[in-house]
């Protein structure tokens, strides 16, 4: 999947950063923030590739960096948590089968941007687009303006299509980012990942820590996640998962402020990853949380902590996806 950045009317490669000559082509479109990119972005996704691949058409997907409330929302206090990072975001959407994202920096200027214009001058002009697929209740546009109705009198001016994906349930509830929030604060990873479709992503590069783990048994990879906008679940031990070198391991991750071993303040993740042998420092991993082991606990000795991580890995060697 390609990926490019769109900002003031230039396209840069996402990956070295470098201004490129972009053309329209005829494209299947979907637009939005596509934050976790859960079970119901998923079928408006999947719709869009669906209908690219039967017209011959580029499969495109527009997003927003930053999230657009990160913008709009200038208080500090309700910066709004991020299921996904651009690059979790991204991996996401390449494993539906997009060719193209297309990541739109988003600021002040932007956000006043009408959504008839949007329409015109990105989507149409820019990217090229010959079919818009959007959900039910999306919004777009200055002030969430632009919708279906605003879609609609353009295409038959320009002459394209669009298709509105209708709005799936699961137990009776709506397919929300919220509700998935929600639900990983709470500690219900498994619960959260029926709502995504897919396990949740927690992602980061290796970094160097106290190596006490090393010291009882369980030598841990520690990870800098490199943003405070990521939402991190209830603190506690995660089963989790891990692709290394092709290779997919298990692993029994940690959240939290690791009461036992010292006074952080600021949560730490790490994990053991079973099996494996070999210096990560410096590598960017991506763990999948599959399901939650216990709350965070502080031992009264190091010990103690061995004796119930022995436990946890009895529990995640035993384990069935």
């Amino acid at each position: 999947m390609r990926i490019v950045i769109y900002q003031d009317e230039r396209v840069t490669d996402y990956m070295t950063g470098e201004e490129i000559a972009f053309s329209p082509e005829p494209s299947s479109v979907t637009v939005g923030s596509y934050d976790g990119v859960h079970a119901g972005h998923r079928r408006i996704i999947g719709h869009m590739v669906d209908t690219a691949n039967s017209l011959g058409l580029r499969s495109v997907v527009v997003t927003f960096e930053p999230h657009p409330r990160h913008v709009v929302n200038r208080d500090p206090s309700g910066r709004l948590k991020l299921l996904t990072l651009i690059e979790e975001k991204a991996t996401l959407i390449e494993s539906l089968g997009v060719a193209l994202l297309f990541v739109v920096k988003f600021d002040r200027s932007f956000a006043s941007l009408s959504s008839e214009s949007f329409i015109k001058n990105v989507l149409l002009d820019v990217i090229g687009a010959k079919n818009i697929v959007i959900g039910y209740d999306h919004g777009f546009g200055h002030g969430r303006k632009g919708g279906v109705s605003t879609l609609c009198s353009i295409a038959e001016k320009r002459r394209f299509d669009v298709e509105v994906v209708d709005e799936v349930r699961l137990r009776a509830e709506h397919f929300s980012s919220t509700r998935i929030r929600s639900l990983l604060y709470e500690g219900r990873i498994r619960d959260a990942n029926l709502f995504l479709g897919a396990p949740y992503l927690v992602s980061g590069k290796v970094v160097h820590g106290a190596k006490r783990g090393r010291e009882i048994g369980f030598p841990t990879v520690n990870l800098d996640i490199g943003s405070a906008d990521k939402l991190l679940p209830k603190y506690g031990a995660y089963i989790a998962s891990v692709d290394i070198d092709g290779k997919e391991y298990m692993a029994m991750m940690n959240i939290g402020v690791r009461p036992t071993v010292g006074t952080d303040t600021e949560p730490a993740i790490e994990a053991y990853i079973l099996g494996h042998k070999g210096e990560l420092y410096g590598k960017k991993l991506t763990f999948r949380l599959l399901d939650r082991l216990r709350d965070e606990m502080k031992f009264d000795s190091f010990e103690e902590l061995q004796v119930q991580l022995q436990k946890d890995k009895k529990m995640v060697e035993q384990y069935q996806k």
